[in-house]
């Protein structure tokens, strides 16, 4: 007999659980855009997938003066820390740190 989740099969629910986002390599301007403003370990402070959706998201924009304006916002809201693709982020507190 066969298992269905969420309306599918379950070997298809395996399938869909192993799916990755593409990953991208970070460029050169972008890291040296991130020392330049001594954002790297704000960067790297990050989750992986933000990290990543940033590089993609940048990288992707067909004009230089797009890719320039994504860089900027990244920035910005490296330096704001507060805030992820202009919404709200709060950064996981370490398990040793108190309130």
């Amino acid at each position: 007999m066969t298992k269905f989740i969420f309306g599918l099969k379950e070997n298809e629910m395996e399938k869909l659980s192993r799916m990755k986002r593409e990953r991208y390599p970070m460029p050169d301007f972008i890291r040296a855009a991130l020392a330049a403003k001594q954002l790297t370990a704000a960067y790297d402070a990050r989750p992986p997938y933000q990290r990543n959706d940033y590089i993609g998201w940048i990288t992707r924009a067909k004009l230089p003066a797009t890719q320039q304006k994504r860089l900027e916002q990244m920035l910005d809201e490296l330096v704001r820390g507060d805030v992820y693709m202009k919404m709200a982020y709060r950064a996981k507190r370490s398990a040793g740190r108190s309130a």
